[in-house]
């Protein structure tokens, strides 16, 4: 008996499972990133802060013009987890928080 309810049960909970599935990953792809609204960042339009000061306006216009959602200063001794955004805009700065070098992540 309990073999029974043990395959019924199972049954049951594929088939819940399989109507929550959709019928094409792309369009599951699609409908994601529109509802998130989120973006890609391009890294090569905030190339221009090289070399600048880091200010809260510079990171703003650096975000603004790479299409990014986020973006933030990175200083050398940052301590950063190693996700990859491909909304995020990071500029990296040196000590003196001069901006070093740009990339996306």
């Amino acid at each position: 008996m309990p073999l029974k309810f043990a395959t019924l049960g199972a049954l049951m909970a594929a088939a819940l499972l399989a109507g929550c599935s959709t019928s094409s990953s792309e369009s599951a792809k699609e409908s994601v990133a529109t509802d998130t609204g989120h973006s890609r960042c391009e890294a090569a339009a905030a190339q221009f802060t090289v070399g600048k000061k880091a200010s809260p306006e510079l990171l703003e216009q650096a975000r603004v013009k790479a299409g990014a959602q986020n973006a933030r200063f990175l200083k050398p001794t940052d301590m950063i987890t190693l996700e990859y955004r491909s909304d995020r805009l990071n500029l990296n700065t040196d000590n003196n928080l001069v901006v070093t070098r740009v990339n996306c992540g």
